[in-house]
């Protein structure tokens, strides 16, 4: 029997296992994917939150700063690649200087202690690229980006490390309670038992509460898409600039990622089901609508567009607490900021697992460190790495030409206690394929790498043909924009 058991291995399962490890706990992780971080955690934003956007009457208010707060330590010790590099949220008209300055009081209701509204002038010289239409802006310091799926799969592995239990490929249908706690039905029909269990199981979550009873809200699918562009085009912009939110969510933000590219959305739309494909039209509108942002893009640039998936709870906030089952304890809902909240969350489920009489002893043998796959290094000229493209298996050989991922990276990945079994479980770890051609040159060499890894045949196209996702591809959306974009 398991001390605890987490259902879901997204950011928040993830987290909350990894909190749990410093313990002296049998604990294990259910997830129904291939691999960790395969939800809302591998598509979205990557922000990693101011904390004034969040209603302080809101739990996810009291979090989000609390979680970005130990974003520096988690990266010291994870190495996951994480950024500060300050945001902006952007008014255009003098009216919106009220909303900005309600942002700026909810800000420090929350604890937020790097606000600053800043004029037209002040803009300028941290933006000499943004509109320069613009009039005011929320300026927050200690905002950042880092680099989600690595930070869950990081997180995920020092888990690992320190003797939590990872099951993938293992979906709970069934929770039943006895005397002493918990028994997990899988799709296979194992039984796990637990004495408690930690609900993380995203869009899924409120399904899964209902397994014991505990139906009392409901989860909304809303999708946001999101365009990438490729490496170095991050360079045109020095923030995160966000426009002014909406109902929906913070707007279309336009940010640099942690590794140099630029990443413009998301878009927000209530739906039924989870389908993450992408669509020309609504791709048309964020560009469009990023534009008032700076005038800088360029669609030439595009690489790649994808969907993510956020859990929208009936309550309008994270759903983080013990039930009326004892033993049983949810962490639904978790939407934006749930990324930058996180580590708050894990803390916050610990109390909780304590109130409901979970002995906690400290493990002497935790190790909180774990090193890095990858680091951000400059590429290099292509006539320079020419010799280590064309060079037999080696760990210096390289295999993704637009990243210059070698095989030893690669090898490296997939040998820290987490079965990689695809090659966009690789791509996530090592960034192989994520450069300007996708992966068209180096899928088959990635699946090479594997095959001689794992002992079996790889299929290049399993993760395009199998995931069921129609996404727009480059040239597709390239000539589509350029045909509409003054429509």
């Amino acid at each position: 029997m398991y001390d605890v058991a987490i259902i879901g291995a997204g950011i928040i399962g993830v987290s909350v296992a990894r909190a749990l490890s410093r313990y002296e706990l049998s604990i294990a992780v259910f997830e129904k994917e291939n691999d960790v971080s395969m939800g809302a955690t591998k598509a979205n934003s990557a922000i990693v939150h101011g904390g004034f956007a969040e209603s302080h009457a809101k739990v996810k208010g009291g979090l989000c700063f609390k979680g970005r707060k130990q974003f520096d330590q988690l990266d010291k010790e994870l190495n996951f690649g994480y950024e500060k590099i300050g945001s902006l949220v952007l008014a255009f008209e003098e009216e919106q200087l009220e909303t900005l300055k309600n942002l700026y009081e909810n800000g420090l209701a929350n604890g937020v202690d790097d606000l600053e509204i800043i004029d037209h002038d002040q803009i300028m010289a941290m933006e000499p690229n943004v509109n320069p239409d613009v009039k005011y802006a929320l300026h927050c310091k200690g905002a950042g980006v880092c680099s989600p799926f690595e930070m869950a799969i990081a997180l995920a592995e020092n888990a690992v490390a320190n003797g939590v239990e990872l099951f993938l490929n293992t979906e709970i249908k069934a929770i039943k309670q006895s005397n002493v706690g918990f028994e997990l039905v899988d799709t296979n029909d194992q039984i796990h038992k637990a004495k408690y269990v930690i609900n993380a199981g995203g869009l899924q979550s409120a399904v899964i509460s209902a397994m014991v009873g505990a139906d009392y809200f409901q989860i909304t699918p809303r999708t946001g898409e999101y365009m990438v562009m490729v490496r170095g085009s991050g360079s045109i912009i020095n923030k995160v600039l966000f426009q002014m939110p909406t109902k929906l969510g913070k707007g279309i933000l336009v940010t640099p990622t942690y590794h140099g590219n630029l990443l413009i959305g998301p878009d927000a739309v209530n739906q039924d089901t989870d389908d993450k494909s992408t669509h020309a039209e609504r791709l048309l509108k964020i560009f469009n609508e990023a534009k008032h942002t700076t005038s800088k893009l360029n669609i030439k640039q595009f690489i790649r567009s994808f969907t993510g998936v956020r859990s929208i709870s009936s309550t309008d906030d994270f759903i983080i607490e013990a039930t009326g089952v004892k033993g049983f304890i949810n962490c639904a809902g978790i939407q934006s900021p749930g990324l930058t909240s996180s580590p708050a969350i894990a803390d916050m489920v610990l109390d909780i697992l304590k109130n409901e009489g979970c002995f906690m002893v400290e493990n002497p043998s935790f190790n909180p460190y774990r090193a890095p796959v990858i680091t951000r290094t400059e590429l290099k000229p292509m006539k320079e790495i020419q010799p280590l493209i064309d060079m037999e298996s080696n760990p210096q050989k390289i295999i993704c030409r637009c990243e210059q991922i070698t095989e030893g990276t690669i090898i490296d990945a997939m040998n820290r206690g987490i079965p990689v079994t695809t090659i966009d479980g690789v791509k996530r770890r090592t960034r192989s394929g994520a450069g300007w051609c996708q992966g068209t040159f180096c899928r088959p060499r990635v699946a090479a790498v594997m095959e001689k890894e794992l002992g079996y045949e790889i299929d290049p196209s399993f993760d395009i043909e199998h995931s069921g996702v129609n996404r727009v591809g480059k040239n597709e959306i390239v000539d589509y924009i350029l045909k509409h974009e003054h429509e």
